[in-house]
């Protein structure tokens, strides 16, 4: 039994961007486990359209 552990998940979520307005992306989170207990979000990402991926610090959540 492994007691840390990094998982992956992703999510649908409204995010909001300057240039195209609101936008429903898919938002992967990395998160280290302990005890299947999530402790804390090592990285967050999205990807565009365009096949870029895109770190969720450029996009802010409301105006």
């Amino acid at each position: 039994m492994k007691l840390i552990s990094i998982k992956r998940e992703t999510k649908l979520e409204d995010r909001f961007t300057p240039k195209m307005g609101k936008l429903s992306t898919k938002v992967t989170y990395i998160k280290k486990q302990i005890l299947n207990i999530p402790v804390k979000t090592l990285h967050k990402y999205r990807e565009t359209y365009y096949g870029e991926v895109k770190d969720c610090s450029d996009c802010v959540l409301s105006r």
